[in-house]
């Protein structure tokens, strides 16, 4: 609903003329963000835990990878196999996709921003982004299940 009323007052401040049938209008715009809502796949999220032998709960995936307040010879281990596999799966990205996610997730730089330096669509980027986000996530997922099951 919170959605309708958005569209409502922004439709509102954007345009100089009234909207004729309000009724109407609402409901057509909350009719398609319900079945726009549905069509949109939700992608499944890594677990961020998982348990050891003893039902202990294991070390947050990211803490493992990024923490740099007392690194051992095993996470130091762990962060050279997933950089290297990460490495791995950009470079099997075609080069659109994979300078999309470098620039946006390692670099830092704003989206806006690298729309422009690449001379596209702010949308086209976030697209490129999107596809090359669930490509890394397949081919990491089998390393990430090892790091966290095993």
């Amino acid at each position: 609903m919170q959605d309708v009323f958005y569209q409502l007052v922004k439709t509102i401040e954007s345009t100089s003329s009234p909207i004729e049938q309000v009724s109407a209008w609402l409901y057509r715009v909350a009719r398609n963000t319900i079945i726009n809502k549905d069509r949109k796949k939700q992608e499944d999220e890594f677990p961020v835990s998982g348990y050891d032998e003893e039902g202990n709960i294991l070390k947050d995936f990211s803490e493992i990878l990024f923490n740099d307040d007392n690194p051992t010879p095993e996470t130091e281990y762990l962060r050279s196999l997933v950089w290297q596999e990460l490495e791995t799966a950009l470079s099997e990205l075609p080069s659109e996709q994979r300078e999309a996610f470098e620039l946006t997730e390692l670099d830092g730089l704003p989206v806006k921003d690298v729309a422009l330096s690449m001379n596209i669509p702010v949308n086209t980027l976030l697209s490129r982004k999107h596809y090359a986000v669930k490509y890394l996530r397949k081919q990491l997922e089998g390393l990430y299940n090892d790091i966290l099951i095993t």
